[in-house]
């Protein structure tokens, strides 16, 4: 992950403005940094999106091919993520640096958004035990400045709002076997529900509290983080501890109460967001603002 230096001074400066739930660049201890979402940026997928948060960059495409389902379940498609870390971002993804972060995003990734509570997985099957839909998630990190997570998934959650999938139509051949005809119509496509794909929170604690989209100075100050998702509902669906520093009961149940009621506050003006701007169709401005 990316860091920077921070001189005792600063450390001392950040900890008293957190405590009086001031930071450094006037937000509270609970606010998000102004966030702009930007959906079917990339021409070649099948649904993308562009999202900055601060500094933070984060580009989502979505492609959809065709698979095998998994044995343990056929009737489901499935989501594969990958994670590019580009050294543009920081210096510090140069060589193996980015590749260990990747794979680290990348499982948390997986073990959030693929599975049967966030994403209808049988609404990706097309013939069960041999044909489904596989979304190929791919998440490129432009810049960092801190929150990466946070970011990603609104990216994810926006980009698959945007994803259209064209409908499959089933046929016999002499043979018996089945073909697979995929309409050429733009129009005649399925979407997908998202309304159940989490967002995710992460909360650092710094000095006593703790504080919603962390930058990289307080990521700095930090001793621990916890990374929470969220669905629109308020639902926990994974949390996960992050940073050497130990993290005592109450901070823990305080950290998750306050993951709960920002995540669940987050995801209504991100839908009425993406609906704005779908509704708006080819006139829609190519930018939208939340926070």
């Amino acid at each position: 992950m990316a860091t920077v230096q921070v001189s005792e001074a600063e450390k001392v400066y950040i900890l008293h403005g957190v405590r009086d739930d001031l930071r450094v660049d006037g937000r509270g201890c609970e606010d998000y940094r102004h966030m702009e979402i930007e959906t079917d940026v990339v021409s070649n997928t099948d649904g993308s999106a562009k999202v900055s948060l601060g500094h933070t960059d984060v580009l989502v495409g979505v492609k959809a091919e065709i698979g095998k389902p998994r044995p343990m379940v056929p009737h489901e498609g499935y989501l594969e993520f990958f994670v590019d870390c580009s050294a543009n971002a920081t210096p510090e993804f140069e060589g193996r640096g980015g590749d260990e972060l990747g794979v680290e995003l990348s499982n948390t990734l997986y073990k959030v958004f693929n599975n049967r509570s966030s994403i209808d997985l049988k609404s990706l099957c097309i013939s069960p035990g041999e044909h489904c839909w596989v979304l190929y998630v791919d998440v490129l990190l432009l810049q960092c400045d801190g929150n990466l997570f946070d970011a990603i998934s609104v990216a994810i959650k926006a980009a698959l709002f945007n994803t259209k999938i064209p409908k499959v139509h089933l046929s016999e051949n002499e043979e018996g076997g089945k073909e697979i005809e995929l309409s050429d119509d733009p129009y005649d496509c399925m979407r997908l529900n998202v309304e159940n794909v989490p967002c995710i929170v992460t909360l650092c604690k710094v000095g006593y509290r703790h504080v919603v989209d962390a930058t990289l100075q307080e990521k700095a100050c930090s001793v621990a983080s916890l990374i929470i998702s969220v669905t629109h509902k308020g639902t926990i669906t994974c949390v996960r501890k992050v940073g050497g520093g130990s993290l005592d009961p109450e901070s823990i149940f305080e950290m998750t109460e306050t993951g709960k009621r920002v995540g669940k506050a987050l995801h209504a003006p991100l839908m009425e967001l993406l609906q704005k701007e779908e509704n708006l169709g080819k006139k829609r401005p190519k930018v939208g603002f939340l926070g």
